[in-house]
């Protein structure tokens, strides 16, 4: 895998790219990083081609100073100035929590490059019920009064998950590490907006195999969210991950590699890129 940088604001990675290989692109959530993906890149990358990249404001990524700076909506121009940028026309979105209205959005302007999702612990119908009605006057108080501290847009790196193997939704060093790397200011405003994003996912007009994975022991998306979510779906299979909560991929590598690749085996997927 090397590394690159698009437009000097995007940080990503990639192997070589061969044209009869299928392309993969995982999206990490927020607080993360394309270092929570290492695991599966080094389990694909002699088989498929592998894009994974640091969203913005996030790892090595250029950070941006106001809220609106993280729309959803600039997240997916990003992965289509990407995707475009590197000539990719099909290929498998893999989105991780938040990342998942990324792709949900993505989906909405560029469905015809999509040839399979992947969601695993997708961030979906946050705006609903009583969570949101207490979330939100607290994130925007939380907002106002991180906006007003002097803003820091030095990119801070990548967090070394092997550090915390096995660490739960609420443990707080691997917290503080996803946070000090991102910033607390990046970190609220797309925790923010990822409670404002609009619920209109057009999960009726999504026509290709989709797989969506969930922690059975998730405390901060219901699994109940995710079924929902796959029964709206056509052509789609739920895989609930026991014992496991919302850190699927930190601590389920073995079981969604290996759901991962028979899913991408068993579908059929046209491969030209």
């Amino acid at each position: 895998m090397k590394e690159y940088y698009l437009n000097d604001e995007i940080y990503y990675r990639t192997n070589e790219f061969k044209p009869d290989r299928l392309t993969l692109v995982f999206v990490h959530g927020i607080s993360g990083s394309s270092s929570a993906w290492l695991p599966y890149e080094k389990i694909f990358e002699n088989k498929y081609n592998i894009l994974t990249y640091d969203i913005r404001g996030h790892g090595m990524s250029k950070k941006y100073s106001n809220f609106e700076d993280y729309e959803v909506e600039n997240f997916v121009n990003d992965l289509d100035a990407l995707v475009s940028y590197l000539k990719i026309s099909k290929f498998v979105l893999i989105s991780n929590s938040f990342a998942a209205l990324i792709a949900l959005e993505y989906l909405k302007i560029r469905r015809d490059t999509v040839v399979a999702n992947i969601f695993t612990s997708p961030e979906v119908y946050l705006g609903e019920g009583i969570l949101a009605k207490v979330a939100l006057p607290v994130l925007k108080l939380v907002s106002m009064i991180i906006g007003i501290f002097p803003f820091d847009p030095r990119p801070r790196g990548h967090v070394d998950y092997t550090k915390h193997i096995n660490s739960t939704d609420w443990d707080i060093g691997r917290n503080f590490a996803d946070m000090r790397n991102t910033s607390f200011r990046v970190h609220f405003f797309a925790l923010r907006q990822s409670f404002l994003c609009r619920e209109d996912y057009a999960l009726e007009k999504i026509n290709v195999p989709t797989l969506i994975m969930h922690g059975e022991k998730d405390t901060l998306i219901p699994m109940r969210n995710a079924i929902r979510m796959s029964k709206e779906i056509k052509n789609s299979k739920f895989v609930s991950i026991p014992g496991v909560d919302h850190n699927t991929v930190h601590n389920a590598v073995k079981i969604m590699s290996e759901t991962f690749s028979g899913f991408l085996e068993r579908a059929e997927i046209n491969i030209t890129i």
